[in-house]
């Protein structure tokens, strides 16, 4: 019995509990709609005991942010690890990306609110994952470099520029309020892939 006890009172097994019903419930009614005392009803305890794990609802909500960009980071590990020629494997990321933020705007909005508020509150956990696709940006232009694709000298600076370049086609903020949408959005991405291909020294 003591072990059982050890169990279900184990902190990891419990943040990662009350994060599951957080998120549920931000998905259902809102980030917004729901409050610390909410997420607790749902998992019969007190707020005070939901405190115990998360100092507050801001930081439950970053550490949900969290998740859903690491589906994105894990989208773009995907794509480069690839053995596709560097250009193929920077076309197809941008792409998935923008494919997968479009979708959490118009099909998990919710999601989407959550993440803008998060970047409107400057939060860690979105400069580290804009540093980490910066970083994956850069990996795939390096090995473009040293096939002879590309034909910039520096490609910590491309990357910071492709990452610029391609903003408006993933930033939740500049998507949400973007003119732009169906085949019209998707027309002006490929433009700016191929924008971003020629800027790097790709010829067609």
């Amino acid at each position: 019995m003591n072990r059982l006890i050890r169990t279900r009172t184990d902190p990891a097994e419990m943040r990662a509990r009350i994060l599951e019903v957080a998120d549920e419930q931000f998905r259902r009614i809102g980030y917004q709609k729901t409050s610390v005392a909410d997420i607790a009803s749902e998992l019969g305890m007190s707020a005070a005991n939901v405190y115990r794990f998360f100092s507050s609802k801001g930081d439950i909500v970053e550490s949900i942010c969290g998740r859903v960009v690491d589906e994105v980071a894990d989208i773009a590990f995907a794509i480069a690890r690839t053995s596709a020629p560097a250009s193929e494997k920077l076309t197809r990321l941008l792409a998935a990306v923008h494919h997968h933020s479009k979708t959490t705007l118009t099909k998990e909005k919710r999601v989407h609110d959550m993440i803008v508020a998060a970047m409107r509150e400057n939060r860690a956990i979105i400069k580290a994952h804009i540093e980490q696709m910066v970083g994956i940006f850069e990996a795939i232009i390096r090995e473009g470099i040293e096939a002879g694709e590309f034909m910039v000298e520096d490609s910590g600076e491309a990357a910071r520029a492709v990452n610029t370049a391609f903003m408006p086609f993933f930033h939740p903020i500049l998507l949400e309020h973007c003119p732009r949408h169906g085949e019209g959005l998707g027309a002006g991405l490929r433009e700016q892939t191929r924008f971003i291909l020629k800027a790097l020294g790709k010829s067609d």
